[in-house]
C-alpha cells in the first residue's frame, strides 16, 4: 500500500487508574468545573437582565433591539464558552453559522438575530447551565478536597487534641461528651483509607460530571444538526466537484498523449504510404501494415480509456461480472465473491465498481501480495465491500495518499472507509456506501 502507520508510543507502565488523580486531564476538568461557578452567576444574571428588560420593554418598540442585542450578547458568550471547553476539556465544537442579514440596515440585522434559532440557543445555554454549575462547583469541589484531606488524615490528626479540644473527628456524639472519635490507630489509618479510595475514584466522578458539560456545549452552542448537514453537503459537493475535474483532466491528457498522439501519426504514415502507392508499392504496403498495427493498439488504448470512464460490462451484466473481469487485470491472483440479490442505483454500482479498481491497483502496485479477496454483499440499507491481501500491510489515510483520496470520495455520497493494516500484513480494506436502488 502508499503509506504506513506511524509507530506506536509504548504505553504506560502505570496504570491509567493509579496515574489519574495526577494526570493533566483531571485537573483541567476540575478548574474547569471550579470557574463554571462564577462563569455561571455572570451568564445567568445577563441573561435573566436580558429577559426581564426586553419583555418589560416589548410594549414599547424598544423591547425587540433589546432582545436583538441581547441575544448578540449571548453568542459571544457563548464563543466565550466554546473557546473554555475547547482549552480545558478538549470539546472542539464549530462556531454556529454566522448571522446573514437580508440587506445592510439595523432593522434587518435585528430580524436576522431573532429568527437565529443559535441564537436563542445561546441564552438558554446562559440560563441553564447556571443551576448545574452550582451543584457541579460543590460536590466535586466537597468529593475532591474531602479525599484528600482524608489521606492526609495522618498528617494532621494531632489539630484536634492540641486545638479543638477532642481526640479526633467525631464520627457520633450524645451531646455529653461521650462518642466515637478516629484517634486510634486503626481509625486513622481506616480513615486515610477511605480518603485513597476517594482520591482514586475523584477523576471518574469529576469525567463524569464534565460529561454533561460537554452535551449542553456541542447541543447548545455548537451548530444545529440541520446546519452541520447543510454544511457537510456543500464540503461533500466541493470533493464531487474536484473528483470529477480531476478525472476530466485525466481524460483529457489520456486522450492527448495516447490515442490522439497515435492518431496522428497513422495519419503522416498513411499520407506517406498514398505518395509511395504508384512509386514502391511494396513500401507503401509496409506502412499500410505498420499501420494497421498503430490503429489496434490506437483501438486497444481507446477501450481502455472508455473502461475507465464507465466499463460496458458494468453497465450491461452488473457488479460481479465487472469486478471479476477487473481481478482478470490485476497482477496477483484475485478471488471475487459478488453477494447481491438485486443492483444498486447506477451512481453508487460505478463508486463500488471504482472504489475496488482504486484497492486492487494498490494491491499490485504496493502491497507486495501473493493473493487478494474481494467479497461484496448488502446489509440493511448498506453495501458492503471488502479487499484483503496478504501483502506487507502499512497502509493508511495519511495526507496526500491515495487511500485518503478515496476515503473523501466515498464521504462525498455519505459511504465510509475503514483500514486494519498491521506492519507485516495482512491488509483488510473496508467501504461502505449508502444502498439505493
Amino acid at each position: 500500500m502508499d503509506s504506513a502507520y506511524a509507530p506506536q508510543a509504548s504505553a504506560s507502565r502505570v496504570p491509567i487508574g493509579l496515574r489519574a488523580p495526577f494526570s493533566g486531564r483531571t485537573w483541567r476538568e476540575f478548574l474547569y468545573l471550579l470557574i463554571s461557578l462564577p462563569i455561571a452567576v455572570v451568564m445567568f444574571t445577563y441573561a435573566t437582565a436580558v429577559i426581564s428588560l426586553g419583555t418589560g420593554l416589548l410594549v414599547t418598540f424598544l423591547g425587540i433591539p433589546v432582545f436583538a442585542g441581547g441575544l448578540a450578547g449571548a453568542r459571544g458568550l457563548g464563543g466565550m464558552e466554546r473557546a473554555r471547553a475547547r482549552a480545558l476539556l478538549g470539546v472542539r465544537v464549530a462556531d454556529p453559522a454566522p448571522l446573514r442579514a437580508a440587506k445592510p440596515g439595523l432593522m434587518p440585522w435585528v430580524g436576522s438575530v431573532l429568527k437565529s434559532g443559535a441564537s436563542w440557543r445561546h441564552l438558554l445555554y446562559c440560563m441553564l447551565h447556571f443551576p448545574w454549575a452550582v451543584f457541579s462547583f460543590v460536590f466535586s469541589l466537597t468529593f475532591w478536597v474531602l479525599g484528600w484531606g482524608l489521606l492526609a488524615y495522618p498528617l494532621w490528626h494531632w489539630v484536634f487534641p492540641a486545638y479543638v479540644g477532642q481526640p479526633g473527628i467525631q464520627m457520633w456524639g450524645d451531646g455529653a461528651g461521650h462518642g466515637f472519635y478516629l484517634s486510634s490507630s486503626a481509625g486513622i489509618w481506616g480513615t486515610s483509607g477511605i480518603g485513597l479510595l476517594m482520591v482514586f475514584a475523584g477523576p471518574w466522578v469529576i469525567h463524569g460530571l464534565t460529561q454533561l458539560d460537554r452535551v449542553m456545549v456541542h447541543g447548545l452552542l455548537g451548530p444545529s444538526a440541520l446546519a452541520s448537514r447543510v454544511s457537510e453537503l456543500e464540503t461533500d459537493r466541493g470533493v464531487v466537484v474536484d473528483t470529477a475535474a480531476a478525472d476530466l483532466r485525466r481524460i483529457e491528457r489520456d486522450l492527448h498523449d495516447g490515442a490522439q498522439a497515435r492518431l496522428v501519426a497513422l495519419a503522416m504514415d498513411l499520407g506517406l504510404a498514398k505518395e509511395k502507392l504508384a512509386k514502391d508499392p511494396e513500401a507503401a504496403a509496409r506502412m499500410v501494415d505498420e499501420a494497421h498495427g498503430e490503429v489496434k493498439t490506437a483501438l486497444q488504448e481507446l477501450r481502455d480509456l472508455a473502461r475507465g470512464i464507465h466499463p460496458a460490462i458494468l453497465t450491461d451484466r452488473g457488479l460481479g461480472p465487472a469486478l471479476s473481469a477487473l481481478a482478470a487485470r490485476c497482477t496477483v491472483p484475485v478471488t471475487v465473491t459478488v453477494d447481491l440479490d438485486r443492483r444498486p442505483a447506477a451512481a453508487i454500482e460505478g463508486t463500488a465498481y471504482f472504489t475496488v479498481s482504486e484497492l486492487l491497483q494498490n494491491v499490485s502496485k504496493h502491497a507486495r501480495a501473493s493473493s487478494a479477496t474481494v467479497d461484496v454483499w448488502r446489509t440493511e440499507n448498506r453495501i458492503v465491500l471488502l479487499v484483503t491481501d496478504d501483502g506487507r500491510g502499512g497502509a493508511g489515510t495519511a495526507a496526500g495518499s491515495g487511500l485518503a483520496g478515496l476515503a473523501d470520495r466515498l464521504a462525498a455520497v455519505d459511504g465510509l472507509l475503514a483500514i486494519d493494516s498491521p506492519n507485516g500484513g495482512p491488509t483488510s480494506v473496508t467501504a461502505e456506501l449508502p444502498w439505493r436502488s
